[in-house]
């Protein structure tokens, strides 16, 4: 599978283990793109399409939640999973409210269900995707009509 055709996942983690562990294990199966602060994942997410990311909830500059708050702002249609090796239900809460994720995973990772997760995720890109293309394809229709539809009322 070359490059062009693998789902785009950002993962965002202040520990720098936990960033080289995710891409040794999923740097084939996906192109992965890390980072250890959320400003840095804000201009990955600027520069590049991005479908799927996974961000850790407590860091010490901006939480998870905050950040994803952050990239709605700028691009809402990447799907957003949050990660974290806490029960904290008011930051599932916040997530789920404010992040609009898509899921919640627990630390430590388990790799089978972060693939799963992905795929997932990114099936539900690609819907919300097509929607939007077929919206605006339906959009360049009616414009279409309504023009012709002057002109014989013209004529």
């Amino acid at each position: 599978m070359n490059s062009e055709n693998k789902i785009n996942v950002l993962y965002l983690d202040d520990e720098e283990n936990n960033l080289f562990s995710f891409k040794a294990t999923f740097r084939i199966k996906y192109n992965v793109f890390i980072a250890s602060k959320g400003a840095e994942a804000l201009d990955i997410i600027r520069d590049n399409e991005i479908h799927v990311i996974i961000t850790d909830q407590r860091m010490p500059e901006m939480t998870g939640v905050e950040f994803l708050e952050e990239v709605i702002k700028i691009k809402p249609e990447p799907i957003r999973i949050l990660l974290t090796g806490y029960t904290d239900m008011a930051a599932v809460v916040d997530a789920i409210n404010k992040g609009k994720i898509f899921h919640y995973l627990n630390k430590p990772w388990k790799e089978e269900e972060i693939s799963e997760t992905v795929s997932r995720a990114f099936e539900i890109y690609e819907k919300k995707k097509n929607i939007i293309d077929q919206n605006s394809q339906l959009e360049i229709s009616n414009e279409q009509l309504e023009f012709l539809l002057r002109q014989k009322l013209l004529s």
